[in-house]
């Protein structure tokens, strides 16, 4: 018959409770928290990528100045049982206005129009200068503005990838939740840039617009997009990668919309050198004072441009001599960087070659920048309380 065995100490008990916690223990610490705060309440981040999200993690992020929410590409239709999308925020208007937020950044879901309308009820009464939807499908019609509901006072909305169901009214139903002020405008990899122009009304004191990374555009998608007489106060208008043509054809296409910007920004588009034959001459605005054709594969300095520049920004072409006087207009700053007629030992390739033909500065560049249009910071954009 065995002894019967000796009982464990105390501690011998406490220990080996711990070597069977252990393995939870490492679990836990492996397991990222899907919101993270810096060390300087400034900058929050949520990546809800969880099959079952805790959504209430996100309240660590109501001291920060910068907010990130990111909702792991499913939808938020579920969030409408328990939320009242309908509420009236004046309720919480004071929590609300005491948040710090100024940045708020909201992507990768399917979101209910409902929903969305809901939330920029509740933002109308906080001090949120910019807002960021990003790789968002929003479902639905957005309803009308109620009488009592004020508009959110945004300096800056920047909308990527972002599709509607309404199709070409989005962004006139849009616009009614947004207070006037807007300055800074960004609708870049959208699935429709035609608009209903007769529902959309004047973006009175907006100063930059950014259709960049639109390949699809073309200059007569531009015309649709830049719904006549309603960017009166335009001075900033970014074209990176839309499919535009040549300076000629942008030009008419301006004018066609009243448009009449002080700096312009055709770089990253494969431009021809001359216009069409059969296309009428364009006059300029004079309002025009800086254009930027950079990295747009020009051999020689295009046909069609304005008679005088401040500022004309030729970098990193394949221009393979120095320009001569009278292919250029009257500029001040005129700029060449990156073209091979600049760099000993380089020039153009040979028919069927695969080089380029671009400095290799210039191309390290390109790959660094990727699609141009989301690493741009749009002037006036900020100007926080």
């Amino acid at each position: 018959m065995e002894s019967p065995r000796p009982l464990l100490s105390p501690q011998e008990r406490a220990s080996c409770l711990l070597l069977l916690l252990l393995p939870l223990v490492h679990v836990s610490a492996t397991t990222p928290e899907p919101c993270e705060l810096d060390d300087n309440d400034i900058r929050c981040v949520c990546n809800f990528s969880e099959p079952q999200p805790d959504w209430s993690e996100a309240f660590q992020c109501m001291a920060a100045v910068e907010v990130e929410i990111r909702g792991g590409g499913r939808s938020l239709e579920p969030l409408l049982k328990r939320v009242d999308a309908n509420a009236d925020p004046r309720q919480y208007a004071d929590t609300v206005k005491a948040l710090r937020v100024r940045r708020l950044t909201v992507g990768a879901a399917k979101v209910p129009a409902q929903l969305l309308v809901g939330a920029l009820r509740v933002l109308a009464y906080s001090r949120l200068k910019e807002l960021t939807l990003e790789d968002l499908d929003i479902t639905d019609t957005m309803p009308p503005l109620p009488l009592e509901a004020k508009g959110l006072a945004l300096s800056s909305l920047h909308l990527r990838n972002v599709s509607w169901a309404t199709g070409r009214s989005w962004l006139a139903e849009l616009q009614q939740w947004l207070h006037p002020g807007l300055k800074a405008l960004s609708i870049v990899q959208a699935h429709s840039l035609a608009f209903s122009c007769e529902r959309i009304r004047a973006f009175p004191d907006l100063t930059s617009l950014d259709l960049s990374d639109n390949a699809g555009l073309g200059e007569l998608g531009l015309i649709a997009a830049l719904c006549p007489h309603k960017f009166p106060a335009l001075q900033n208008l970014a074209l990176r990668n839309t499919g535009m043509e040549t300076p000629t054809g942008v030009c008419a296409a301006l004018a066609a919309s009243g448009v009449q910007p002080r700096c312009l920004d055709l770089s990253h588009n494969s431009l021809r050198a001359t216009a069409n034959p059969s296309a009428p001459r364009c006059v300029w605005s004079s309002a025009l004072n800086s254009l930027n054709l950079s990295f747009a594969g020009l051999e020689q300095v295009p046909k069609g441009l304005p008679a005088k520049l401040s500022v004309l920004d030729l970098s990193c072409n394949r221009l393979n001599r120095a320009p001569k006087p009278d292919e250029l207009p009257k500029v001040d700053n005129l700029i060449l960087d990156g073209n091979p007629f600049l760099v000993p030992g380089n020039a153009l390739p040979q028919e069927g070659s695969s080089n380029s033909g671009m400095v290799p500065a210039c191309a390290r560049s390109t790959l660094s920048v990727g699609v141009s249009g989301t690493l741009v910071v749009l002037q006036g954009a900020w100007g926080f309380a």
